[in-house]
C-alpha cells in the first residue's frame, strides 16, 4: 500500500467497528479512515430481546458511531448507503444527505452483516414481526402492550385468548431469549391489566429440531428448556412451521396453532449489496480466502456476518456471531498492517471462548472456556460481556445503574409512539370525518311546535 493509504470500512456493527478502531491504535500514521454506514449508531443484536422485554431502553442496545471514534484521529464517518462499487477504478458510489459522492480506496472491507429473511414461510412477510433491528423490538414491545390493553376492551373470550397468544418461531438464541423475556415481563405488567386474566396469556416456542440453543451443548438446552417451561413457557420441539396468516400458524402436520403475535427468529439473507457486487458466495455469505480477502479481489476484504470466513482453528466456516465478528476485526487489521508491508496475511483462527444466552430476569445459559452455567451466574456473565463491550466508562456506567434498577423494578409499559403534530392533527381530522359520516354533530334540537306538547 502507498503511504498515504485508504481504508473504506462499509457496515457499522461489531466487525466494522472494531476493525476502524483497531486501525486507528495499530497504524503508524498515513492512513485515510472512512466508516460507511446508513445508520449512525452500532446495534448490539443480542440484547434486542431484552428491549422487547422491556429489560432495557432502546438507547441501551446502541452507541453512536461517532462516539466510537478516535477524536481528532483522522477517521471519517459518513452516514450514507453503497450503491455501487467498481473494483477496477477502486472507487464506490455512496448515496448520503447531501446526494451521491464517490470515495476513492486502496482497500475495502465488507462488514455490512445480513437481513432478516422475510419470505422463508407463506404469509410470513404480511404476518410475522422480525427480530433484527432496533426497529424491530420496539415495535414487538409497542405490539404486545396493544393487545394487552385491547384484551381489556374485548368481551368474546376466544378473540381475548388469541390476542393474548404469542408465538415465537425459532428456538435459537434470538427465540428463547425473546421467550424468556416476553414470560418475565408480562408476569411483571399484568398487574397494570387488571382486566386481564392470567390464563388469557400464553408464550409457544416452536422450534423445527429436537431440542433449544442447538449451538450449545444438550445440557445448557435442556437447561434453558426447564427454565421456560417452569415459568409456563408452551415449548414444542420437532415442530416445524409450514404457513402463517392473520390468525395464527399453519404447522407441517396441518395442525393450526391459533394467535393473533407471531415473532419470528429464523432466516436471514445476504445485503443485497453482496448480491450486486457479484462476489463469489457461499452459504448466502460472501466466501473469503483464510486471510479475510475476497477471491479474485485482492484489495477486498470481507468480514462479520456477511462473510463466510474459513477458521483454520477447526476447519469450519466461522459463525455469524459478535465474538467472531470482533475476532475477525482484529485479525484483519494485523493482515492490513502485513499488507501495507508488502508481507502475506495469515490465515484467521480463532478457538471460541464460550456462548451464552439470556433467558429472562437473572436467568440465562451460558459455556465459557468449557465451564457449563445456568440459573444467575450464567445471566451475570452474560450482562458482563456485554457491559464491557460498550465503547466509554461513562456508558457503561449509565447502563450498569440502569440493569442494577432494573433488578428491583417492574418494567416500564410506555407505549412509545412517535407521532408528528401534523400526523396528530391528520388524525383528529379523519375521526372527526368518520363520526360526522356516522351521525352528524352537534346533534340538532327538536324542532318547536309551538303547541307546549300538546
Amino acid at each position: 500500500m502507498p503511504p498515504a493509504a485508504s481504508v473504506v470500512i462499509i457496515g457499522a456493527g461489531f466487525a466494522g467497528t472494531t476493525l476502524i478502531r483497531a486501525l486507528e491504535r495499530q497504524w503508524p500514521g498515513g492512513l485515510q479512515l472512512t466508516l460507511v454506514s446508513d445508520e449512525s449508531y452500532t446495534t448490539f443484536n443480542p440484547m434486542l430481546p431484552e428491549a422487547v422485554g422491556a429489560s432495557v431502553f432502546p438507547e441501551q442496545v446502541v452507541v453512536p458511531v461517532r462516539e466510537m471514534l478516535r477524536k481528532g484521529g483522522g477517521s471519517r464517518f459518513i452516514m450514507g448507503a453503497v450503491t455501487s462499487v467498481d473494483a477496477a477504478s477502486q472507487t464506490l458510489v455512496c448515496r448520503t444527505l447531501a446526494g451521491d459522492i464517490t470515495l476513492n480506496y486502496d482497500h475495502l472491507a465488507l462488514a455490512f452483516g445480513n437481513r432478516a429473511r422475510l419470505d422463508l414461510l407463506p404469509g410470513m412477510a404480511e404476518h410475522a414481526l422480525p427480530l433484527k433491528t432496533v426497529g424491530d423490538a420496539m415495535h414487538i414491545r409497542n405490539m404486545v402492550l396493544r393487545r394487552l390493553a385491547r384484551i381489556e376492551l374485548e368481551t368474546d373470550a376466544e378473540l381475548r385468548r388469541r390476542l393474548g397468544h404469542f408465538i415465537v418461531i425459532g428456538g435459537g438464541f434470538s427465540g428463547v431469549e425473546v421467550a424468556g423475556e416476553l414470560v418475565d415481563c408480562l408476569a411483571s405488567i399484568r398487574r397494570y391489566y387488571p382486566l386481564v386474566q392470567v390464563g388469557e396469556l400464553k408464550i409457544t416456542v416452536l422450534h423445527g429440531t429436537e431440542r433449544l440453543l442447538p449451538e450449545l451443548s444438550p445440557r445448557l438446552g435442556a437447561a434453558a428448556l426447564s427454565s421456560l417451561t417452569h415459568r409456563g413457557v408452551t415449548v414444542r420441539l420437532q415442530t416445524r412451521a409450514q404457513s402463517l396468516s392473520a390468525d395464527g400458524v399453519t404447522l407441517s402436520t396441518g395442525e393450526v396453532i391459533e394467535g393473533h403475535t407471531l415473532i419470528c427468529t429464523i432466516g436471514t439473507e445476504a445485503n443485497p449489496l453482496a448480491r450486486q457486487l457479484d462476489l463469489p458466495m457461499k452459504q448466502g455469505r460472501i466466501a473469503t480466502n483464510p486471510d479475510l480477502s475476497v477471491p479474485g479481489h485482492p484489495t477486498v476484504w470481507a468480514l462479520g456476518d456477511c462473510a463466510a470466513v474459513p477458521n483454520q482453528h477447526d476447519g469450519s466456516i466461522s459463525p455469524p456471531t459478535a465474538q467472531f465478528a470482533v475476532r475477525q476485526a482484529l485479525h484483519l487489521a494485523r493482515n492490513l498492517m502485513a499488507a501495507s508491508q508488502g508481507q502475506a496475511g495469515q490465515p484467521f483462527s480463532h478457538r471460541s471462548r464460550g456462548m451464552m444466552a439470556s433467558i429472562g430476569r437473572l436467568k440465562g445459559v451460558a459455556e465459557v472456556g468449557g465451564v457449563a452455567l445456568t440459573g444467575w451466574p450464567a445471566w451475570l456473565v452474560w450482562r458482563a460481556y456485554y457491559l464491557s463491550q460498550m465503547p466509554s466508562f461513562g456508558r457503561r456506567l449509565r447502563i450498569f445503574l440502569e440493569w442494577t434498577w432494573g433488578m428491583f423494578f417492574p418494567p416500564d409499559i410506555t407505549h412509545l409512539r412517535f407521532t408528528r403534530s401534523h400526523e396528530q392533527r391528520e388524525d383528529e381530522a379523519r375521526r372527526t370525518a368518520e363520526a360526522e359520516q356516522a351521525q352528524p354533530w352537534p346533534m340538532q334540537a327538536p324542532q318547536s311546535t309551538g303547541t307546549d306538547g300538546a
